[in-house]
């Protein structure tokens, strides 16, 4: 079964950009790659358990089971150590990534306490755009009651614009609520 968000971007996105940017092959419009969920604790170096909480909860917000990501070097300040885990990521690709796009533009976003939108500085110069999250508990998926610590986590939009207007456009169109 076909993605509501996909069906539109086929039906309805694809023929808007074209017109807009004035693309001569259908195969030039922007889509959407990938979204990267990645979320870190910097008290996992302490207490294991809220890591394999926080990828659990990762794991409800976007169907896919996290990959635990570990420290590259050690840093004595922080007390951390080589190999130490301290974060979790998800890449969405395909099917899961349309159903976590329009959870997280129609859900999610709207609760978030005092939202005036997304900021529209996020995207890198390439035409992908990453979002910052204060808190995983927005997400309909995760019980408030049964959360250890409330977490953040960066969300990144890889699409195939060559620039950040095409990108822009492109997210603005799939439902993204930018600031003004």
């Amino acid at each position: 079964m076909t993605p509501r968000l996909l069906g539109y971007y086929r039906a309805d996105v694809m023929k808007l950009l074209r017109s807009e940017f004035n693309y001569g092959n259908v195969m030039e419009v922007p889509r959407l790659v990938k979204v990267v969920v990645n979320t870190s604790i910097k008290e996992a170096t302490q207490n294991v358990r809220l890591l394999e909480t926080a990828a659990e909860e990762l794991s409800l917000i976007t169907g896919q089971k996290p990959q635990i990501r570990r420290a590259r070097m050690s840093i004595a300040n922080f007390k951390l150590r080589e190999g130490m885990p301290i974060g979790a990521r998800v890449t969405l690709r395909g099917n899961q990534m349309w159903e976590f796009y329009d959870r997280l533009v129609n859900i999610a976003l709207p609760r978030v306490r005092d939202f005036r939108g997304v900021n529209p500085k996020g995207f890198d110069g390439r035409g992908n755009y990453s979002l910052g999250l204060n808190e995983q508990i927005i997400f309909p998926e995760i019980n408030y009651d049964k959360v250890q610590k409330v977490t953040g986590m960066n969300i990144a939009f890889v699409t195939t614009a060559k620039t950040d207007s095409e990108a822009k456009a492109l997210l603005k169109h799939l439902g993204m609520p930018f600031r003004q």
